[in-house]
């Protein structure tokens, strides 16, 4: 394990170890889970139910004061020879525990990955439809690495809108500012003339044509730029994938503890 600064408030952490052989990669926006060990702790309690898919359930299950910290991240990169994973986290001080243990990770410390083993078995939501003529990338911090990895993948000359809530100018660098056919526009949350994503994307004007979107980041914001596009830009409720990466005043963990469906966005 190593990591790096690579913006003033986003960190890579590489993982590695033999464990990663058998890791496949959907690329895109690939989520996986990972199981922190709490303070104390040399490596997480790992939950039973690997085989039969109840680990989750089961980390529910446990006793908070030995449950392991559970984050959900994006792969922004993996190698072979040796098995490594790129995760990038957003952080803001010592405010919660994955930033904590994204500014303090080390050689030697030991985490555990939960994500696929096999070829499609989920975690990726970036579908476009063969027709889309444009795709439309919104988020905070929380989404730039799935951002930065959709536009990896998609094909060079297929029209981009990125819009991208991040502190300050300081965070620009993470993405490229000079892919083809692409505009980022860059939100700064600490500028008091800044929009704020929803209202930043409904004082745009987009491109013509068929649309994808992909939305992500603080649940709130979200949903409400999703009503904007499907309500007021008449986007087809299909071609707009949303995810809430997290709600204001709320962990992961907190929202583990509250009734199972309200953790479906």
């Amino acid at each position: 394990m190593r990591t790096s600064r690579i913006t003033p408030h986003m960190a890579r952490v590489t993982l590695g170890g033999t464990g990663l052989a058998g890791f496949v990669n959907g690329g895109l926006d690939q989520r996986i889970k990972l199981l922190l060990p709490l303070p104390g702790q040399t490596e997480p309690l790992v939950p039973d139910g690997e085989e039969d898919f109840t680990w989750y359930q089961n980390w529910r299950a446990m006793d908070p004061a030995v449950r392991p910290v559970l984050r959900t991240y994006t792969v922004r990169a993996q190698r072979r020879d040796p098995d490594e994973l790129d995760i990038d986290i957003a952080v803001h001080g010592d405010h919660g525990p994955g930033s904590r243990w994204a500014m303090t990770a080390a050689p030697g410390d030991r985490v555990t990955v939960c994500g696929p083993a096999i070829e499609e078995a989920g975690g990726v939501e970036f579908h476009p439809p063969a027709g889309a003529d444009w795709v439309l990338l919104a988020g905070d911090e929380s989404a730039l690495p799935a951002i930065a990895a959709i536009l990896d993948e998609l094909p060079a000359g297929l029209p981009v809108r990125v819009f991208a809530e991040v502190d300050g100018p300081g965070e620009h660098g993470y993405l490229p500012a000079d892919r083809p056919a692409t505009t980022i526009s860059w939100l700064h949350r600490g500028d008091p003339r800044a929009l704020a994503l929803p209202e930043a994307v409904r004082a745009a004007v987009l491109p013509s044509g068929t649309p994808y979107a992909w939305i992500a980041g603080e649940s709130a914001a979200v949903r409400a730029l999703r009503r904007h596009l499907v309500g007021e830009r008449g986007f087809d409720r299909r071609a707009v994938c949303f995810m809430g990466y997290w709600r204001a005043g709320h962990t992961e963990d907190q929202r583990a503890d509250e009734p199972a469906e309200s953790e479906q966005e």
